[in-house]
């Protein structure tokens, strides 16, 4: 199905995030992103490249893997 990791990640940073008690203009903030481009990827819109996946698990202090698994 296309698109459907994109989905997975965003839904996960979206989790990750709320787990944490963040607003999304906090967690832009916190992440070094524009609070719209982070809706977006909770979204699924964004198509990220698999450096950028690797740099947001990094600044989430999570594995890769994790953003990208159900």
């Amino acid at each position: 199905m296309e698109g459907q990791l994109q989905r997975v990640l965003g839904r996960n940073v979206r989790r990750i995030r709320l787990e944490r008690g963040y607003s999304q203009e906090d967690f832009a903030e916190l992440l070094h992103v524009h609070r719209t481009y982070l809706g977006s990827v909770e979204r699924g819109e964004r198509n990220l490249t698999l450096r950028t996946v690797e740099r947001l698990a990094e600044d989430l202090g999570v594995d890769a893997v994790r953003l990208l698994t159900t």
